[in-house]
């Protein structure tokens, strides 16, 4: 089933590798727009003149602004992914493989930082399709899940089964809070956000072995209980479907 935003089919781009070439071209054009010129500044008519498009060419790949968001999410996550799976090889600590997912994170998306805070009155918005909460932006945020049962099932840590099921998903929602404190950070090369990782993530490990303890059980099932209900449903995570291409907006 294709991909859609806002209830609307996403337009399917060629097979050919000139149509997928065209496409990427016009996505990273868009990207360099946004991190350079800011996400109001970066219309999809100033996305085609920059690309040496037409307007018409642009529309055809990417229907709305809307969709090359969706589509920086995907290339987004793509590149994290691929960087912190190569970093997380051999590594069978929990909080190292936590602290590594996140740091490299950041470094991903650093080049974006003056962009994301423009970005984020948008996708803050609990209405917007480029909310991270949104049933839009659903494809993202399941691989990202997914990398995250990945990093948890590559630990040695011995993690009850119930809050194993969930952890992902939590960890997911750690991840999005330090996004947040990133956006707003404006420290010299955002390292209050580093520091935050280097030190939080042990405080985290620490809390996830303490669910071990029989007198924290009930709290955590509560706990467990509350979440299930805020988030919105997600598929069953299946750790090793992170490796597989996406299809969105493909």
């Amino acid at each position: 089933m294709p991909a859609t935003l806002g209830g609307v089919p996403a337009p399917s781009a060629p097979r050919s590798t000139r149509g997928e070439q065209t496409r990427s071209h016009i996505l990273a054009t868009a990207l360099r727009l946004f991190r350079d010129e800011g996400y109001d500044a970066a219309t999809m008519r100033a996305v085609a003149a920059e690309a040496g498009v037409s307007v018409g060419n642009a529309y055809y790949y990417f229907e709305s602004k809307d969709h090359l968001i969706q589509a920086y999410y995907e290339e987004i996550g793509k590149a994290h992914r691929e960087l912190a799976l190569a970093r997380l090889t051999g590594v069978r600590d929990l909080a190292e493989r936590l602290r590594v997912a996140l740091d490299s994170h950041l470094e991903v998306i650093e080049p974006y930082h003056a962009f994301a805070g423009s970005f984020f009155r948008v996708a803050a918005d609990p209405r917007s399709p480029l909310s991270p909460f949104s049933a839009e932006s659903a494809p993202a945020r399941e691989e990202a899940i997914r990398f995250f049962a990945t990093v948890v099932d590559g630990s040695s840590t011995r993690i009850p089964a119930a809050l194993r099921a969930e952890l992902p998903r939590l960890l997911w929602l750690l991840h999005m809070g330090v996004v947040l404190y990133w956006v707003h950070d404006r420290s010299p090369g955002a390292r209050r956000t580093a520091e935050l990782v280097e030190r939080g993530v042990p405080l985290v490990v620490k809390l996830i072995g303490l669910a071990r303890l029989p007198g924290v059980r009930g709290a955590l099932d509560d706990a467990i209980a509350l979440i299930r209900s805020l988030m919105p449903p997600e598929p069953p995570i299946a750790p090793e479907a992170v490796r597989a291409p996406s299809r969105l907006l493909r």
